[in-house]
């Protein structure tokens, strides 16, 4: 269990912010911050890996304060078992993908652990390589296999996919999901695509003028329980699931969720991530699939 209260005065882009926030974490979840650029995201996680103090406010980690500003307690970041990925991925230019992950182990870990994280991230073919020669994808998973080299407690991803082309950030995507839920490592994500805190997060907290202001599962934060009455546009199913007779479908549009129920047999022959068009006329939605 993580449990975070945070004070802190900043200069946002129109202005004065004061950022107050208060949350907690479970072990294992991934948490999404979501909202406009300024709103206090990065400080957040700044200040949990010890990079950025806080004015005020607590933060407890599995029975451990990491901060307390009525106690003058601040441990510095290499005390606190943080991995940070940043948007840049601030890898190494001179080091090969392997020195980079070696550079990153922590003390006393066991040398074989590059090799498994060369494995995992599919880039062992590239371990001699210099990051000039890789590409957006190939960085991103070194930058993250960094991250983890270090063996965090936990896990803070800065917009970590937003320099990618959308057909390898999809698939980045389900990789950095699928890694999580299977290393159970608890991650605060920040991202501004709703479809990709969809995708990843099992909980999203809205960030607006340094406040949470939504906060919940990312179908309750941004599907709004409605659905549309006349309308025609295409987007990514991102979700089927059961309804006692029927299927509820959960469709990125543009930058907006929206579910609609339809029959089994219209979505026998769909998947996560097709690309659909969906028509209708009153409350009769029609989905139709569409070839890549």
């Amino acid at each position: 269990m993580i449990d975070i209260r945070l004070q802190k005065a900043l200069q946002g882009a129109h202005g004065p912010l004061a950022l107050a926030v208060e949350m907690q974490l479970h072990a294992g979840e991934m948490v999404a911050l979501y909202g406009a650029s300024g709103a206090g995201k990065t400080t957040i996680l700044r200040c949990l890996a010890g990079l950025t103090q806080a004015d005020a406010g607590a933060i407890h980690f599995a029975g451990q304060c990491w901060y307390d500003s009525a106690r003058g307690i601040h441990l510095p970041p290499q005390q606190r078992h943080v991995g940070f990925m940043f948007q840049d991925y601030a890898l190494f230019p001179n080091m090969t993908v392997r020195g980079n992950l070696s550079f990153a182990l922590a003390a006393g870990a066991r040398a074989s652990r590059v090799d498994d994280l060369l494995e995992m991230m599919g880039l062992q073919a590239l371990q001699h390589s210099l990051p000039a020669v890789l590409s957006g994808g190939q960085k991103q998973r070194l930058a993250l296999a960094r991250t983890l080299a270090a063996e965090p407690q936990l896990l803070l991803l800065d917009e970590p996919l937003s320099a990618l082309d959308a057909q390898t950030r999809s698939l980045l995507q389900q990789e950095l999901r699928d890694m999580q839920r299977r290393l159970g490592l608890t991650t605060i994500l920040v991202s501004h695509d709703v479809g990709e805190v969809y995708k990843l997060a099992q909980r999203v907290l809205v960030i607006e003028d340094g406040h949470i202001s939504q906060s919940g599962a990312p179908v309750e934060v941004f599907a709004k329980g409605g659905t549309s009455g006349k309308f025609r546009f295409t987007g990514e199913v991102l979700a089927i699931e059961p309804v006692e007779v029927l299927v509820a479908l959960t469709v990125l549009v543009s930058n907006q969720i929206v579910r609609v129920v339809v029959m089994p047999d219209e979505a026998a022959n769909l998947h996560a991530g097709d690309h659909v068009m969906l028509v209708s006329k009153a409350f009769n939605p029609m989905v139709m699939k569409l070839d890549r």
